[in-house]
């Protein structure tokens, strides 16, 4: 059965935003927890996640950090587009237009979530209101996601919904490892004649802890390596380990299965073998931090052209 154009595109953007407003949300939470976790008297700078986010924050002369600054600029400002209050707002418009192929329990969850999100944003800029608020985001997002997985026919809107997913999920992880990950690996390799146990060392592993728990890959690391959290093996497993499903490999195996379900995918199948090989290209480098920096902006790259090349074949019905 064909799929009307605007539908298609709204599904797949609609899940776009909801992705991201996700994944921001786990961002956040995470560097929040790093803050209050952070061990002696080193005051811990916002501005990284702005750049995670794919913008920038002036912070002027700050004494917190730039927290409260960048935190509204990625909470609550509707006029920064990947703000979570901004995504929340665009999926609602997205998605509620394609009620006739959404099932109705799922745009009872998110229309909750954007009233939420309405209400609470600006609040939860302080410390005192943050993680209720983002854990109600990721729980809603989930909670949307599994009623998608369990309730939708399994036909063209449901793989619209997967491929905006899938897109943005690799998208983010790039980011958070050219990002944090990058800068670890070179705070890494300039003070490598540490002893190890020393408290320096100890504070890069709550920092490692910290890139996990911001794709939620944590505990599904620990399972996976049997092994004490290495900055090398933290970046391999987020590449690499299809497995799991937030991994730049297991979004891409994810895409591929998907885009092979829909007709004539052979544009989209040569954008997914180059981001591919973008990928593979990435092997040799994961301990350089500045080498894995240009490698991810790389692989943002291929999966943009991924995202081209989805719009152009797929809402074209």
């Amino acid at each position: 059965m064909a799929l009307l154009s605007r539908v298609a595109e709204r599904l797949y953007w609609g899940a776009r935003y909801i992705e991201r407003a996700e994944d921001t949300a786990r961002v956040i939470r995470a560097y929040h927890e790093l803050a209050i976790d952070q061990p002696g008297p080193t005051r811990v700078r916002w501005d990284p996640l702005a750049s995670i986010a794919g913008t920038s924050v002036d912070l002027g002369d700050v004494v917190d950090g730039g927290e409260e600054a960048v935190l509204q600029h990625l909470i609550a400002d509707r006029g920064n587009p990947g703000s979570i209050a901004s995504c929340v707002a665009m999926a609602r418009e997205n998605l509620r237009t394609t009620r006739e192929v959404m099932p109705r329990e799922a745009w009872l969850v998110l229309n909750a979530l954007s009233q939420q999100v309405d209400s609470a944003a600006a609040s939860a800029v302080r410390r005192q209101f943050r993680d209720r608020f983002l854990a109600q985001v990721v729980g809603d997002s989930r909670q949307l996601d599994g009623v998608i997985e369990s309730t939708m026919t399994r036909a063209h809107p449901y793989r619209m919904w997967q491929l905006g997913r899938f897109v943005e999920r690799a998208d983010m992880t790039t980011r958070v490892l050219g990002v944090r990950a990058a800068s670890l690996l070179q705070a890494e390799r300039a003070t490598q004649r540490n002893e190890p146990g020393s408290p320096l060392q100890l504070h890069d592993e709550v920092q490692w802890m910290g890139v996990l728990r911001s794709v939620s890959a944590l505990q599904m690391y620990q399972r996976a390596t049997h092994a004490p959290i290495d900055g090398t093996a933290v970046v391999r497993f987020l590449l690499f380990y299809s497995p799991f499903p937030r991994s730049v490999q297991g979004c891409l195996d994810q895409l591929r299965s998907v885009v092979m379900a829909l007709p004539s995918p052979q544009a989209v199948l040569e954008q997914l073998d180059q981001a591919q090989t973008s990928l593979d290209n990435c092997d040799p480098i994961v301990s350089d931090g500045a080498a894995l920096d240009e490698a991810m902006d790389g692989c943002q790259q291929s999966i943009e052209a991924v995202n081209q090349a989805i719009l152009t074949r797929f809402v074209e019905w």
